[in-house]
Formats: C-alpha cells, sequence, structure tokens
C-alpha cells in the first residue's frame, strides 16, 4: 500500500509562514514588500496555501486535445490551397482561414482539404446566407469540424458598423442561417479585441461573457459550440487563470439558456506587447503566450509569427511560428497531462478570484441593459479605455517592460527600411454608427518617435 510521504512532516499553517518570512525582512513591511497589486485588484502574495482556495470553482480542461492552428489569409485561392496542404504536412492541426468576400469559391477550397483529420475555422469580413449554407451542404455528410466565426456585435464593436447585408438586421440574417443549417458551429466571440484594446483580464472575460449572452437571447438555435478567440498576454499565471475562469462563467450563464456544450477555446497571442525594435524577443513572448493558452485549456492555439507587425505573410515567419508549437507539443510534452493547472493554490485562487470579479461586472452590465445597450452608448469604449491609459501609464514610466523597448534598447537597431507593413493604429475618418474599439500596441508612440530620428 502507498505510504504518503508528507505525513511524516508536521503541517505548517499560513500564519506561522507569514511569521517566518516578517523575520527574514529584517524590519521591512510584509505588505509593501512582497505583495502587489494588479490591475485586476488582485493582492498577489508571496506564498499559498489549501486556505487559498476554500472556495473552489470546478473546471476541467483536456491539455492533451489541444490543436496547433495556421492562420491563412485567402486572397490566391490556389496559393492558399497549397499553403494549407503545406502546413498541415508541417504538423498543422487546424487551419483558420479570412475569407475577405463572398466572391471566393468556398467549395474548391473544401473539397482540397482532409476534412477527416483537421478542424477548419473560417473567419468572414462579409455575411452570407448563401454562402454559409453552400459550406454546410458540403460538410453535411463529412462529418467534419467546422467553425464559421460569425460575430455581428464583434463586427460592430471592432468596425463601428453592422456586417452589411439584405436582410432587415445581422441577427434576422444569423436566426436564418442557423435555422437552414445542421453541420456547422456559427457563433464566435471576438475576444482578443478587447485584450489588444487594453483591456484588463476582469474587463476580457466580462465583457466576453456579457457579448455571448447577447446572442443567447437573440439567436433562436444555438445547438453547436460557441467559439471564444482569445488573445493571451505575458502576465503567464494569470493569463493561464483567465481562460479556466471563461470556461467555468461560460457553464454558469449557458446553463441559464438549458445549453449543455462547453465553450470551444480559440487562442492567439496578444498583438498589445509586440514590437518592432528588437523583433526576435516577440518569439519568447509568443513562446511563454501560447504555453499559457496550453495550460489554460486552449482548444485550438493560432501562434502569432513574429514579424507579422511589419513584415507581410512569409513562409518563414509562418514555420517559426508553427514549429513553437511543435516543439512545445512534441518536445516539451505539454500535450501529456490533462487539466495541468488544478491542484496549484496560486492559480486556483486566481482563477477564483478573476471568476468571482467577472461574475460581478457581468452582472452589473445585464442590470444597465446588457452589452450591446452599452456599447452602443460607449460605455464599454470608455472603460476599455481608462484600463489602456492606466497600463500604457505604467509602461512610459517603465514600471511595465518591455525588453528592446523602454528598457535595454539597442540603439543600433534600425527598422525605418524593413517595414513592409504599417504597425501604428492608422484611424480613417469615416461614418459610423458607433465610435469604434481600437486596438493598439503599448510601445507605439515610443517607436514612432525612435524611426523619425533614423
Amino acid at each position: 500500500m502507498a505510504k504518503n510521504l508528507f505525513d511524516d512532516f508536521s503541517p505548517v499553517s499560513a500564519k506561522l509562514w507569514k511569521q517566518k518570512i516578517q523575520f527574514e525582512l529584517n524590519g521591512a513591511d510584509y505588505n509593501q514588500t512582497l505583495i502587489w497589486n494588479s490591475t485586476e485588484d488582485i493582492k498577489v502574495k508571496p506564498f499559498y496555501d489549501k486556505e487559498d482556495t476554500a472556495k473552489k470553482y470546478s473546471v476541467s480542461t483536456k491539455a492533451s486535445q489541444f490543436k496547433i492552428c495556421q492562420n491563412i489569409f485567402v486572397f490566391d485561392l490556389d496559393k492558399s490551397i497549397e499553403k494549407a496542404l503545406d502546413s498541415i504536412s508541417r504538423g498543422a492541426e487546424s487551419l483558420r482561414f479570412t475569407i475577405p468576400d463572398s466572391n471566393i469559391n468556398i467549395i474548391k477550397l473544401l473539397e482540397r482539404l482532409p476534412l477527416e483529420k483537421i478542424a477548419v475555422y473560417f473567419r468572414f469580413r462579409f455575411i452570407s446566407i448563401d454562402f454559409v449554407k453552400r459550406i454546410d451542404a458540403f460538410v453535411k455528410e463529412k462529418k467534419a469540424a467546422v467553425y464559421c466565426l460569425l460575430d455581428p456585435i464583434g463586427q460592430l464593436a471592432k468596425d463601428g458598423n453592422w456586417y452589411a447585408t439584405q436582410e432587415k438586421n445581422n441577427f434576422e440574417t444569423l436566426n436564418i442561417i442557423a435555422k437552414e443549417t445542421a453541420s456547422l458551429s456559427l457563433i464566435s466571440i471576438n475576444s482578443g479585441l478587447y485584450q489588444n484594446a487594453g483591456a484588463n483580464i476582469v474587463q476580457q472575460i466580462a465583457y466576453s461573457l456579457a457579448h455571448a449572452n447577447e446572442y443567447f437571447n437573440r439567436i433562436d438555435t444555438i445547438n453547436k459550440p460557441i467559439v471564444f478567440q482569445i488573445s493571451v498576454g505575458s502576465n503567464y499565471f494569470f493569463e493561464i487563470a483567465k481562460l479556466r475562469a471563461f470556461r467555468i462563467l461560460f457553464k454558469k450563464i449557458a446553463q441559464e439558456y438549458e445549453h449543455k456544450l462547453n465553450c470551444h477555446i480559440l487562442v492567439t497571442p496578444s498583438k498589445r506587447n509586440k514590437t518592432i525594435y528588437d523583433y526576435n524577443v516577440n518569439m519568447l513572448r509568443t513562446t511563454t503566450e501560447c504555453m499559457s493558452a496550453i495550460l489554460g485549456g486552449a482548444d485550438a492555439v493560432a501562434n502569432l509569427p513574429y514579424d507579422s507587425l511589419y513584415h507581410k505573410d512569409n513562409e518563414f515567419g509562418g514555420r517559426i511560428a508553427r514549429n513553437q508549437l511543435l516543439l512545445l507539443k512534441n518536445e516539451s510534452y505539454f500535450d501529456k497531462v490533462d487539466n495541468p493547472a488544478e491542484g496549484s493554490y496560486y492559480i486556483e485562487s486566481l482563477t477564483n478570484q478573476l471568476a468571482e470579479k467577472a461574475l460581478l461586472l457581468f452582472k452589473d452590465i445585464e442590470t444597465k441593459g446588457g452589452f450591446l445597450k452599452l456599447l452602443n452608448e460607449g460605455v464599454i469604449k470608455r472603460k476599455i479605455q481608462e484600463s489602456a491609459d492606466a497600463e500604457q501609464a505604467l509602461f512610459d514610466s517603465g514600471k511595465e517592460t518591455l525588453l528592446g523597448t523602454n528598457k535595454y534598447p539597442n540603439k543600433n537597431d534600425k527598422m525605418k527600411h524593413d517595414l513592409e507593413l504599417f504597425p501604428f493604429v492608422k484611424i480613417k475618418p469615416r461614418k459610423t454608427l458607433i465610435t469604434p474599439i481600437i486596438e493598439k500596441r503599448l510601445a507605439e508612440k515610443m517607436e514612432q518617435e525612435r524611426l523619425s530620428e533614423e
């Protein structure tokens, strides 16, 4: 019979640990020296024990089943098919296609893909009943995992306008599609918009769930998983806890609508902390972010190429991004244990606190009329901007660090003539229904100043 080795040691209470630490501090204040406060107003302690997880939410994740996803923008159809097949042969297990318009021959694309082996995500820049019905008709008998990432509310939030459609409104169009298709997952939540615009983690969770709640209230038939497209940043343990809190709260809300399916989480590293100077550091950032995604329970991870800010899509950047995930899966064995974060007092405590704070914010949004109402009134944008400004102030003062930019910059690094893409926010004056939520990187102002000096 197995012996529990820890029975040989006397238990030590949190009080005794704190007293020992206070003694070792030689008079320094415990709270001021060792406890720091996150932007989510969570006080992070130097140690955690089982007392910190007295109230524990149940969450189950399956790291062993996470899929490596490759992003492909469909411009030239034949080249996109060639790239898709090459990516699969080199380790990609799912594909996310960005479809710019309804003129793309979507059946030709589907015919060439090994749908029995991979999952496919379609991210549209339009909404069309006939287009989605063609996809549904093709995959109906193939039992393929195909997700059409339709998100009219996300379109409004990001662009300021709804999708253009011949129907009365976007929700009517989505209801027709849901009624007339049976094989596709249709609804997606663009959570990454809120993260990349500067929302803190509690806001990201609450806004995304309130966003999803609008679909529960407005779409009559939701019989497939809802896909959350989430961005993760560099706060490693907080990001693990964020994904776990997402699952906990989604399940809680979905039960109110008798929706029994778990959400499907597709994760991409954040753009907010990426830089054009010392750009190779982006590879290190995305590696830890992909690790957070896997340990937090992502169903699929689509890595961000290290040079995506300033280079056009290229084979080398895409291959390195994919290989980072292959290393984590095949050489670092991140797919060998399900629910790997379970039992960590620190992560369990963070998960509980984030879930509780996000649930309070979610309830406040619903009390005030719901997400769409607050989005139209500009409240959501204003709250995100307040959070973004606070984080920007930390970066500008040097309290939040981006290596190679505001700390240890390489003065000899020149980028002016290497920019194939414009890596800064461009706002074109145009007529919109609401002021859109704008994604912005922390390093933009500092980078522009450096470029002007080259």
